[in-house]
């Protein structure tokens, strides 16, 4: 019975269950095992507590209870005997006839004062049945006697003698009606509970201190809410969420099902100029601007962030929660693991590269026939093809069903993918910053049987299965990108993909938890979502679509989704528009520009800034020179913005060097050059009061008109979509492919993916392709040495010169500062 509840607690179209079980079945154990929000007769323990408790808005009245109640007229005053009512009916009908102000009094059939008490008794309920030696004449003349000893669904009743004088009624065919009537209630609590909830969040309060502590200890002194607490608070349902520890919780995709009619709120985007090697602080902005907004504001808004890599966190950076009074907490949580979504795509990613050597092998040591037998196997005496199997088949142009119907030549082409070893564009990855892994040879062992290759390992966020999580919309869009990814070549020149090689069904078993985005909260316990990390070169360098359409949903017409990009606007922008935007089919409504007067000083022709050495005094005395000369940068990112018609927010990360002269300048020349505003930021200071007036700025911006539009049509060809974003966004007088890009590029055209937007892979230290040309470079022709494809996520990837897909490790690594307290289990060392 209990295996049975619980499965039908389970089913999303069911709204209630009704028990009529023997009386002897009605344990705890099997009333409580009901969902309180399924439980139409109000047995389970949460809802007689609420009963009890007066809470009768919260909860259902069992049926019993309310016939007793229908029947009773005024019983203010009178004095009503319970007989024989035990368990949780008789505790709840004993609380609803007090509150209605009788007397109650309760007793079991054997018990000595029986017959006292049915002398004086003006109401007698009895809660089962009458045993033959308790005769009628025991009960008070014209005392009411109700009697609920029966099935709900029977009329098999015996209540003695006939010819009692008192007023007998039974609660019968009422308490069935009055069951109906509860399963109403249900219905109409589940349709309401579907619809929008306004929120009702109760924010965290700051109390920031000077001078500012260390990030990992600013994220200590803050108590976080439980997850499941926020959960409720921003609307969401019990059943959508996964409960990950106290202060996690993925979000499932059922609810822009129940939300699909629900008005988007307004969509942001953070970018920045060209940054330092140190970062601008696009991150904590996002997050001071989401704090502002609804902590200071009043106004529904979400953080939508993408989740670190284990690489950077031990290798360089250390965290990336954000930062000061504006960041995600817990931040070790945030940074370490998470919800195991990049573990996910790890065990994915190898397992198709697995796939690829295993099968290369096998066509080479095995014969048509040997292959076919072991591909298709007789299990149980028949043989069958899986159901990828005859979808390869179909693609073959093969319409056989029976595999013994297959000719020679049929099973040959079924058979043989003939991947051409030197095309496999398919790397192993890790999640570790691993230089010795960027070349590697495998297939040395003797089992193997010779066939050794050269690879290499990336970093797991380059795999193009998290480009993948983050573009995705479903499960089944998920399922069929998966299976689009091209792999490699086969010898004749056509792509070899993870359909091909069966496992497309596999990846998708290993990704359907990493789907969903991950609930967390900032400092002021305001929502953030964290899913997906692509790679901000080779791939897009953008939080997830699914988070963005989640949280647009949840923050209601009139609130706000501030998501980020990665790298400066020419880069993380440029991608959000042209790929994530078509992609999603959102539109954005305004663009927060995050600058720095320090990266302004460096574009100005400030010496170098190198991540772990001191700042050179340039950077910390005023010079308005430097900043002056420096804002061409700034300029040309808000002229990049404009091209998209979107209206563009400076926000001015300010630190505690920057003078007021030199805030006022970037602010006057930002203003000045067609930004809608240009706002300090003090947030990482201050929390979300230090942003305001950003926020301020943010939602009159919105309020303008978008005219938002595209840069290039997905019809020009490949070299044009390049040319398009070298000369309009990074300014290059042309462009230049090498004899390798040109021939990927007529290969791919060839082969059906000339459609495909174009995701530059160029450095974020510069507009051009060399890092160490600050400012606004002009003149240059933009190199183009290699060209590849993420057909799965759905986009081409120019790379401009070289680009590392795997970091290495510094010598003086962060992990010589991360510890662990034994005693405590608390982590050290990510500042």
């Amino acid at each position: 019975i209990v295996s049975e509840i619980l499965r039908l607690n389970e089913d999303p179209n069911v709204q209630g269950l009704a028990l009529d079980l023997p009386e002897s079945l009605y344990s705890s154990k099997v009333l409580n095992a009901v969902k309180p929000e399924k439980d139409v007769d109000g047995l389970s323990s949460v809802n007689l507590g609420c009963l009890v408790h007066g809470d009768v808005n919260d909860c259902l009245v069992p049926p019993t209870v309310c016939a007793v109640m229908e029947l009773l007229e005024d019983i203010g005053g009178k004095t009503v005997l319970l007989v024989g009512a035990r368990g949780a009916q008789g505790a709840v009908l004993q609380s609803v006839l007090q509150r209605e102000g009788a007397a109650v009094l309760s007793c079991h059939w054997r018990a000595p004062q029986l017959q006292s008490e049915l002398r004086h008794a003006d109401v007698v309920v009895f809660g089962s049945m009458k045993p033959d030696d308790v005769p009628v004449s025991w009960i008070k003349p014209g005392a009411t006697i109700i009697s609920c000893a029966r099935d709900l669904l029977s009329e098999k009743c015996n209540y003695g003698e006939q010819n009692n004088p008192a007023a007998e009624k039974t609660v019968g065919s009422l308490a069935v009606a009055m069951r109906m009537q509860n399963m109403v209630k249900n219905m109409e609590r589940w349709m309401q509970s579907q619809q929008y909830r306004k929120w009702d969040l109760h924010c965290l309060k700051l109390q920031p201190l000077s001078p500012v502590p260390s990030d990992i200890e600013i994220s200590r002194a803050q108590s976080p809410k439980a997850v499941d607490v926020l959960a409720k608070e921003i609307g969401l349902l019990t059943d959508e969420i996964e409960i990950y520890g106290q202060t996690k919780a993925k979000v499932r995709l059922s609810l822009l099902e129940r939300l699909k009619d629900q008005p988007d709120g307004k969509y942001v985007l953070v970018a920045g100029i060209t940054p330092t090697p140190l970062g601008e602080g696009k991150s904590t902005v996002t997050i001071g601007l989401v704090q502002a907004l609804t902590a200071h504001l009043n106004i529904n808004s979400f953080a939508c962030l993408r989740q670190p890599s284990q690489g950077p966190t031990f290798g360089v950076k250390g965290g990336a929660a954000g930062g000061g009074y504006a960041q995600v907490i817990p931040m070790e949580e945030f940074n370490l693991h998470l919800t195991g979504d990049i573990h996910a795509i790890t065990a994915a990613n190898n397992l198709l590269a697995a796939a690829i050597d295993a099968r290369i092998l096998h066509e080479n040591t095995q014969s048509d026939k040997s292959l076919y037998n072991r591909l298709v196997p007789v299990v149980n005496g028949v043989r069958g093809f899986s159901a990828i199997q005859l979808a390869r088949l179909r693609r073959l142009g093969i319409n056989k069903t029976d595999p013994e119907t297959l000719t020679e030549e049929e099973i040959s082409k079924f058979v043989r993918l003939d991947i051409d070893p030197s095309t496999i564009t398919w790397q192993r990855v890790v999640d570790t910053n691993d230089r010795f892994l960027r070349k590697i040879t495998v297939g040395q062992a003797n089992t193997e049987k010779g066939f050794v290759r050269q690879a290499q390992f990336d970093i797991a966020v380059a795999s193009e299965i998290m480009a993948i999580l983050a573009l995705t919309t479903n499960l089944q869009d998920m399922k069929e990108r998966l299976g689009k990814m091209v792999v490699a070549n086969d010898k004749k020149g056509e792509p070899v993909t993870a359909e091909d090689l069966g496992v497309t069904g596999a990846l998708a078993v290993l990704m359907k938890d990493a789907i969903k985005p991950t609930l967390m909260q900032t400092l002021e316990g305001t929502p953030v979502f964290v899913h997906a990390g692509p790679f901000a070169n080779i791939a897009h360098g953008n939080s997830s679509v699914l988070a963005d359409k989640i949280a647009l949903k949840l923050v209601g017409e009139k609130g706000f989704v501030v998501t980020e990009a990665g790298f400066g606007a020419d880069i993380g922008m440029e991608k959000f528009f042209n790929i994530k935007c078509r992609a999603s089919g959102l539109v954005p409504s305004v663009v927060v520009l995050v600058a720095t007067v320090r990266a302004l000083k460096m574009h100005g022709g400030g010496p170098n800034v190198t991540a772990g050495a001191p700042l050179k005094k340039e950077y910390t005395e005023e010079n308005l020179q430097l900043v002056a000369d420096g804002c061409c940068n700034l300029q040309k990112q808000i002229q990049i913005t404009q091209l998209f018609g979107v209206p563009v927010v400076v926000a001015l990360n300010v630190f505690k060097t920057d003078s007021p002269a030199e805030v006022d300048l970037v602010c006057k020349i930002a203003k000045e050059s067609g930004a809608f505003d240009a706002v300090p930021c003090y947030h990482w200071s201050a929390g979300g009061r230090g942003a305001v007036k950003l926020a301020q700025a943010v939602e009159q911006a919105a309020n303008e008109k978008n005219n938002f539009k595209y840069l290039y049509s997905l019809e020009l060809p490949i070299v044009e979509k390049i040319r398009v974003i070298a000369q309009k966004v990074y300014g290059a007088q042309d462009i230049e492919l090498s004899p390798t890009a040109q021939s990927q590029v007529d290969r791919y055209t060839r082969q059906g993916f000339g459609n495909l937007p174009i995701c530059m892979a160029k450095t974020h230290l510069s507009l051009s392709h060399q890092p160490e040309r600050k400012g606004v470079p002009t003149g240059f022709v933009l190199p183009i040495s290699d060209v590849r494809a993420s057909i799965g996520a759905g986009f081409i990837y120019p790379l401009v010169g070289t680009m590392s897909t795997m970091p290495g490790l510094p010598t003086r690594p962060c992990f010589y500062d991360i510890d662990l307290d034994p005693s405590t289990e608390q982590v050290k060392g990510l500042f």
